[in-house]
């Protein structure tokens, strides 16, 4: 995931955790879960490009995942067991060939779409075609890297003779043939480009008006480009072939557009519609955490989790003084953790980092401190290290950051890091940029700057897509958004990530990306600060209460209403 689009696991979403076993399938009174009502949705960002093709999504999406079944899908379950990819349309998370290079898939029997017509290998095969025509970009790019021949590939309404590394032998059938091996293919399998689409009903960038449901519900109404979706019940949808959706309510009610702070409003006072009411894209801000942690009948209704996520110190090493590995490491020193959280929102809202990869099992999570320095920093020896560097009367540098008040790379982090290093004999100069200047100055090689805040999400619950495109040297983009803040390329790093790319024994390639971060880690060409922790309010009436380590937030899928 880019590093600004955590809204679309988005952008929304560490040890994960949903809420306590005793009302984790709750939200209060009767336990049990019961089909019927409408269930209302809350957020800030509204639904936009609601086609397959142009959602950037992990584990098929939240409310995406309503109306757009793949090949595979995240296991539908509280804290680190969702971590899981399983089946979704396919009978299985897929067959690979010896290497990883050749995938295989099998549909389900008795798959329909809303329209009661059947969905073939040759509707999956379309669906990820049309995701290659440049009107409908959007989406994950890994298909045009993974798939061979498909690099200049421009979709099936310019090339009607469409991909030959998808074979459809059959109308269940699908295979997969990569340019390497790719032992995490099952994950990509859950981006909605692995959504079916039937091509004749493919009316291009119109499709997102009214796309073919092969979920649990369709769209009836979509207004002002995703602001608000309404979702009624598809009744060709049949819960024999999807074990992950549970399909309470009848309806969905999508809002977007709102205030945030109108949201937790509405969300805390729960009346009418809102008691029914949830959001996906929403946390609780620091001053709002506290009012409703002063209330138990609120913080009863607050749901946590944690999303593969982690805010960090980027250096750029081919500026000065950065280029030399002691300033970087005497910043590391220097860092205090403990005001950092505080600037975050506080502990409840954030937990320190030592290392890149999120402190999640699925990950590879190892941990480790190459430059151990406590809680609130280690001034004494980042002095000693400065002045080995040369600079034993200190330095002046200056941080580039947002101006966004995220929490994350704002104001707030900025001003903790220009006190701690202040501590330690460095002068902070901060440089606080617009949002999306600030995007472009720090992912632009031509531009960015050699000191600055950043932040990274997953695509799925996996080192690989954690690692590799900040520190895979090959990932350097030179004419475009760049994400490698290092801009390292070293053969030996290069080489591990394709080794590990290469297992299909995900537990073993955890463990080797742990110790890749590890390996990473000790040249300090980043300093991890915090991963964020997720409080999100939903209404009174809202029951059965799923949070996992792939989201981080409430999935709707599960949800019951009164």
């Amino acid at each position: 995931m880019a590093a600004a689009s955590v809204s679309l696991v988005v952008a929304a979403g560490a040890a994960a955790c949903g809420p306590k076993d005793g009302d984790a399938k709750s939200g209060g009174g009767d336990a049990r879960p019961h089909k019927g009502g409408t269930l209302s949705v809350l957020n800030a960002q509204p639904q936009e490009d609601f086609d397959p093709a142009r959602l950037y999504t992990s584990g098929g999406g939240n409310v995406p995942s309503l109306v757009f079944r793949t090949l595979t899908t995240r296991n539908r379950e509280n804290g680190a067991a969702g971590a899981k990819v399983v089946p979704d349309l396919a009978t299985d998370t897929g067959r690979p060939s010896k290497d990883a290079t050749v995938w295989t898939y099998t549909l389900k029997e008795g798959l329909k779409y809303e329209d009661g017509t059947p969905i073939t290998s040759a509707d999956v095969k379309y669906g990820i075609e049309r995701s290659f025509a440049p009107e409908l970009s959007g989406g994950a790019p890994y298909l045009r890297d993974w798939l061979v021949g498909a690099a200049d590939y421009q979709g099936p309404y310019k090339d009607k003779k469409g991909l030959a590394a998808i074979e459809t032998p059959d109308s269940r059938t699908l295979v997969f043939h990569l340019n390497k091996p790719e032992g995490e293919f099952p994950f990509l399998a859950t981006q909605t480009q692995f959504a079916p689409v039937p091509k004749s009903k493919d009316t291009g960038t119109k499709y997102e008006e009214h796309p073919v449901s092969s979920g649990p519900y369709k769209v009836v109404k979509n207004e002002n480009d995703g602001e608000h979706l309404l979702l009624e019940r598809n009744p060709n949808w049949s819960a024999a072939t999807d074990a992950e959706r549970k399909a309470y309510p009848d309806r969905i009610d999508v809002r977007s557009g709102l205030d945030s702070s109108v949201i937790n409003q509405r969300l805390s006072a729960s009346q009418g519609a809102d008691a029914a009411a949830v959001t996906t894209d929403t946390n609780l801000g620091p001053a709002e955490l506290a009012k409703v942690s002063g209330d138990k009948t609120l913080a009863a209704r607050v749901g946590t989790g944690h999303f593969g996520y982690t805010n960090y110190i980027a250096f750029n090493p081919k500026v000065k003084p950065f280029d030399n590995p002691e300033v970087r490491q005497a910043i590391a020193y220097a860092v205090d953790r403990s005001s950092v959280v505080n600037a975050a929102g506080g502990s409840a809202l954030a937990e320190p980092a030592t290392t890149f990869l999120p402190n999640q099992k699925s990950f590879g999570y190892t941990p480790y401190d190459p430059f151990p320095a406590g809680a609130s920093g280690n001034a004494a020896k980042a002095k000693e290290l400065l002045a080995k560097a040369g600079h034993k009367n200190g330095l002046t540098v200056t941080l580039t950051h947002s101006n966004s008040k995220d929490f994350e790379t704002s104001p707030e982090i900025a001003t903790a890091i220009q006190d701690a290093l202040k501590k330690a004999g460095i002068t902070v100069k901060l440089q606080g940029l617009e949002d999306n200047d600030y995007k472009s100055k720090i992912h632009d090689v031509k531009s960015e700057p050699g000191f600055f805040l950043a932040h990274w999400g997953a695509d799925w619950p996996s080192g690989g897509p954690f690692l590799a495109p900040i520190f895979d040297g090959r990932q350097i983009v030179k004419d475009g958004a760049n994400f490698n803040t290092g801009l390292l390329n070293d053969t030996s790093i290069n080489t591990e990530i394709d080794a590990i790319n290469k297992l299909t024994d995900l537990d073993a390639a955890a463990r080797r990306w742990g110790a890749l971060d590890k390996k990473i880690g000790e040249q300090a060409l980043t300093v991890p600060l915090f991963h964020p922790v997720y409080k999100r309010l939903y209404g009174k009436d809202v029951k059965n209460i799923v949070i996992s380590d792939w989201t981080g937030v409430l999935d709707i899928s599960q949800v019951a209403v009164k």
